[in-house]
């Protein structure tokens, strides 16, 4: 199976595979990690939030035999010491928070959640059984931990933000109760849906059970835009698994539950609040030629199907994740896989479910993406895992995606640009033929590039000057075309013009001012490619200053270096700091 690879931006100790400027990252721990959730800071940076390995065998650990699993899960959960990780990025793809939240059990986390304080709320689990939400400052720092659930083993699948501040824990629970017990006569089997809510300042509001006589595990929920909740959950036997909608109220009790039972074994991964109150889910199941597909189901309030639709892919598919863009298209990521290798995988949907985009990103080994969130500029963060090529250690991955779901570039800083443009224009600036200014304003300094008193029209060595210059310039700006906003070709003038007056000389010096732009404008654009111009069109702009930036010395006017045309780059606000 061939798959599309990107260009990975790996740590310096690992091969430096390529283009610097992609917005991938990978962070690579001494063991395993893995990123499970993401979302965007107020700031506009992004965290993600999963766990991180670090095996530190005990010593002097006595052999024991263990009779029960969670016994023996419990002696070694300091063992394996899998501990929840928080990693924050910039726009520049830096890392600039990468911590580990150190707890005296082994737990990972699920889930992310932001507070109205750019903190954050991270829900998980303990491996030997027991529930987590922690609640961070925006710098990571620990304000408190909290551990709950039953004294059985317990495992949170999610935890979303509610509309009053507060969280909602979603899991399972494991129920060890006999066929006499009343709570097992009204539905409470095996393992449970688990359902606790919290205040904003992780206060336990309710923590309740629901189920039937067989395996149902809680795995998502979403707020309703009347404050109840639909959770999305299995419910498995010997011989099917199923998949379970509910809808609780504020106070956890239950309105409705809906069960879909299907020849497949099917397995839901994703609940959404559509932007028109319904939902939507996503979900796998494994077709007839043991494959697993991905499945669709919109539905309303009422429990109502809306739609319910297949999405047919040539190699097993799912999407762990799923997001509605503010136009009703949809974005989801997961893994496409085959029987050697497995990528992540992101696809664009219409409002009626119908595939319009698929992309697979990986190497040739495991990479996998868990979870996708929506930027404010349209781009989207993705949380995964990577393995590299040569090594089977998992690593935690973030991926900054475009809106068309193609790799999105690392944004620059104006010190960046203003580094590069001197680094790009280094022999032109050790001869004095231009100078470049931290505004990203270049200025022509060469005598015989300026123009003669009342001349627009270039000289011969302007045009060979000016060819030169745009074949540094222009490739440099649309390689990185994503983070410019404008680029100005500025004219200006002397103040003198003959006799006139105050009026007409500045009039006749402003059109003279916008000709010199004009002119350098036409012979730079008509210089480059169709492709090249058709994004010029976008970005270029020229404009006539007259004589309002004069070049002065000592407070007399330099009328010879005020003919001239300057440039300067403008940046985009959203992208680049």
């Amino acid at each position: 199976m061939q798959m599309k690879s990107i260009i990975l931006f790996l740590s310096l100790s690992l091969v430096l595979l390529a283009k610097p400027t992609d917005f991938s990252i990978i962070v690579d721990k001494p063991f395993d990690g893995a990123l499970l959730d993401i979302t965007q800071d107020y700031d506009r940076e992004i965290s993600a939030v999963g766990f991180s390995k670090d095996y530190k065998m005990k010593s002097n650990r006595k052999s024991s035999t263990y009779t029960n699993a969670f016994d023996y899960l419990k002696s070694v959960s300091n063992s394996n010491d899998s501990q929840i990780t928080l990693v924050k990025v910039d726009s520049s793809a830096n890392i600039i928070i990468n911590e580990t939240v150190s707890l005296l059990k082994c737990n990972e986390a699920v889930a992310v959640v932001k507070t109205p304080n750019n903190g954050y709320f991270i829900g998980g689990s303990t491996l030997d059984g027991s529930l987590l939400i922690l609640k961070l400052d925006s710098n990571a720092n620990v304000i408190f931990t909290k551990t709950f659930g039953t004294n059985n083993h317990d495992k949170m699948n999610n935890l979303i933000l509610l509309r009053d501040g507060g969280v909602l824990a979603i899991g399972s629970s494991t129920t060890t109760r006999s066929r006499k017990d009343n709570l097992f006569e009204t539905g409470l089997g095996l393992n449970d849906i688990y359902l606790t809510r919290f205040s904003k300042d992780g206060r336990e509001i309710w923590s309740k059970k629901y189920g039937t006589e067989f395996d149902d595990i809680g795995i998502d929920a979403v707020e309703a835009n009347d404050g109840s909740i639909v959770v999305i959950s299995t419910t498995s036997n010997d011989t099917n698994r199923d998949v379970t909608f509910m809808r609780v109220g504020e106070n956890g009790n239950k309105i409705w539950l809906k069960q879909y039972r299907t020849k497949e074994l099917i397995t839901p991964h994703k609940i959404i609040r559509l932007a028109d109150n319904n939902f939507l889910v996503s979900l796998s199941q494994i077709n007839d030629m043991n494959k697993e597909e991905i499945r669709l189901i919109k539905f309303d309030l009422q429990k109502n199907v809306l739609i319910d639709k297949n999405i047919p892919t040539t190699y097993s598919s799912v999407l762990n994740d799923i997001k509605e863009y503010s136009d009703a298209t949809l974005i989801g990521v997961g893994y496409v896989k085959d029987a050697s290798n497995t990528d992540g995988l992101v696809m664009l949907l219409d409002s009626d479910l119908s595939l319009q985009v698929q992309e697979h990103y990986g190497e040739s080994n495991y990479d996998v993406f868990n979870a996708v969130a929506i930027l404010n500029n349209s781009q989207s963060a993705v949380a995964g895992t990577h393995t590299n090529s040569n090594s089977q250690e998992s690593n935690m991955w973030i991926v900054k995606l475009n809106r068309d779901a193609t790799l999105a570039q690392k944004s620059l800083k104006s010190s960046d640009f203003y580094n590069k443009l001197c680094a790009i224009f280094k022999e032109e600036i050790e001869s004095k033929l231009l100078s470049i200014k931290k505004d990203l304003s270049i200025e022509l300094t060469s005598t015989p590039l300026n123009f003669k008193v009342s001349e627009f029209e270039l000289t011969k060595e302007q045009k060979i000057f000016l060819t030169k210059f745009s074949k540094k310039l222009i490739p440099f700006l649309h390689a990185n075309q994503n983070f410019i906003e404008t680029m100005e070709i500025n004219g200006h003038t002397s103040s003198e013009w003959g006799d006139a007056d105050f009026s007409k000389r500045y009039l006749k010096n402003e059109k003279l001012s916008l000709e010199r732009s004009f002119s350098v404008l036409t012979h730079i654009f008509q210089n480059q490619t169709n492709q090249t111009q058709a994004w010029l069109t976008k970005v270029l702009r020229g404009s006539g200053y007259s004589y309002s930036k004069k070049i002065v010395f000592t407070q007399t006017e330099d009328r010879e270096k005020s003919r001239r045309v300057s440039f300067k780059i403008i940046l985009q606000n959203k992208e680049v700091e």
